[in-house]
């Protein structure tokens, strides 16, 4: 199983789920490329946070997320995923009702 950076106890308290239920959930949709990869293509990130490709493009332009060019590709580096989603975390966007 691999390991997770951010607190799953703590995301799976605000989601009110089980931990054990959460682990299992994100185990069987972690993606099954290589996991040893240190910057992900914008489909992979996305992929990864669970959100589509435009909405990751919203956050590379804004710089909320962070990217690197090489030659004419954009990637993304895995550390940067992990970033993005503890600032979010920290930013409590669970408490706010859409």
């Amino acid at each position: 199983m691999p390991q997770f950076v951010l607190p799953i106890s703590q995301i799976a308290q605000l989601l009110d789920v089980p931990e054990d239920a959460l682990r299992t959930l994100m185990a069987e949709r972690h993606p099954t490329g290589d996991s040893a990869l240190v910057a992900l293509t914008v489909t992979e990130a996305a992929r990864r946070i669970g959100i589509g490709r435009t909405k990751l493009y919203e956050y590379v332009s804004s710089g909320e997320i962070a990217s690197v060019k090489i030659g004419s590709l954009r990637r993304i580096p895995a550390e940067a995923v992990n970033d993005f989603l503890a600032r979010r975390l920290s930013a409590t966007d669970f408490g706010a009702a859409a």
